[in-house]
């Protein structure tokens, strides 16, 4: 039986986080020294490395969270990788939306069963699957992405995690500001979610497309950005005052009694900030707090023109690398149509590399 004979009528990707293990899924085996290893289960198939082999089938049909021992008696866990895992291992054009920063932005955009939201700036697809996770097969996520070969990056692993393609997603390639408009009504999206190079020049359009009381929230990687954005609200004058915030991440080491903290830990990964869409008409309230005088330069206002990742201090993607991923994962019928500049979901500075993974 394969993955996708399992799913029946459960909701979407649902009957793939339970039960034994089935050809075609993915599961991720973990060494004695704690290196993950994540494989794509086949009939037949070996998984080998420089010490010994195991058997595919030795897997197939076995329950979570099992134990196989490979030719050289090496024992490994097989456990089926959690959406924080298949994040981190997955295939990537864009750097990712890190799991702790998902994590934020569904909680404090309080995304809901049902939700209408819009996503600008897919990427690899990460923060789509804890979207689509938490709105549903009965809400809607329209995700818009400027780079045709980011898209089909993102939607390969999308189908690849749920298992087929799911109900409530939609992928736009173009421009939001231009796109926008052209497939939503306003006044009819509950939630926005940003994570793109210029937030702050989409503010007017995500205004007409929310509904009163609607929430956005911007994921941007500099500080630069991040008093861009603020600005931007307060002058738009139809947003409540930007609040903003990071999180941080660090493990703990469990050996005894040697707990302490590990030495790696998950820094800076990007800054949140989220602010919500006023009723028509309305003004906010006077803020009662005055900033300092010299909090506001005389070349603030200017608008970010021709601005580059690299002029945010970004790492840049290589063309030639996201065109053979994309080139790689896109279905028969379906490759990238033409190349577009780079603005949404730059790869970010300071974000700790993934965990070394091989395939089976």
């Amino acid at each position: 039986m394969t993955a996708e004979q399992t799913r029946g009528e459960a909701p979407t990707g649902a009957a793939l986080r339970r039960g034994p293990f089935v050809e075609g899924e993915r599961v991720q085996l973990t060494d004695p020294k704690g290196r993950l290893h994540t494989i794509t289960l086949g009939a037949g198939k070996q998984f080998h490395t420089h010490r010994g082999y195991l058997l595919h089938d030795e897997l197939i049909g076995a329950p979570d969270g099992s134990t196989i021992t490979n030719t050289a008696g090496v024992e490994y866990l097989a456990l089926r990788p959690l959406l924080s895992d298949y994040v981190m291992s997955m295939p990537r054009g864009a750097a990712v939306v890190y799991p702790k920063d998902a994590g934020q932005i569904v909680t404090f955009a309080d995304v809901f069963p049902g939700a209408r939201v819009v996503e600008a700036g897919v990427g690899s697809g990460a923060l789509s699957m804890s979207l689509l996770r938490a709105v549903g097969d009965q809400g809607s996520l329209h995700s818009f992405e400027r780079r045709d070969d980011f898209a089909t990056i993102a939607k390969a692993n999308v189908r690849e995690f749920f298992g087929g393609d799911h109900p409530a997603w939609t992928v736009t390639v173009g421009d939001l500001v231009e796109q926008l408009p052209q497939h939503v009504e306003p006044g009819t999206v509950d939630r926005v979610v940003l994570d793109m190079l210029a937030p702050w020049e989409c503010l007017d359009v995500v205004a007409d497309a929310l509904a009163p009381g609607g929430v956005l929230i911007a994921y941007v990687a500099t500080a630069t950005q991040l008093s861009r954005v603020a600005e931007a609200a307060r002058d738009h004058g139809g947003y409540t005052e930007p609040s903003a915030w990071e999180s941080m991440v660090r493990g703990w080491h469990l050996e005894g009694l040697a707990v302490r903290p590990q030495h790696r830990m998950h820094g800076h990964t990007g800054f949140l900030i989220s602010t919500r869409r006023l009723a028509p008409g309305v003004t906010p309230p006077l803020r009662k707090r005055r900033p300092a005088k010299g909090s506001y330069g005389e070349g603030e206002a200017e608008s970010a023109g021709g601005a580059t990742p690299e002029d945010f201090g970004e790492r840049p993607v290589s063309d030639k690398k996201v065109r053979k991923l994309a080139r790689s994962l896109a279905p028969a019928e379906e490759s990238p149509t033409q190349e577009s500049p780079a603005q949404t979901s730059p790869t970010r500075p300071g974000v700790a590399p993934s965990e070394e993974e091989a395939d089976g």
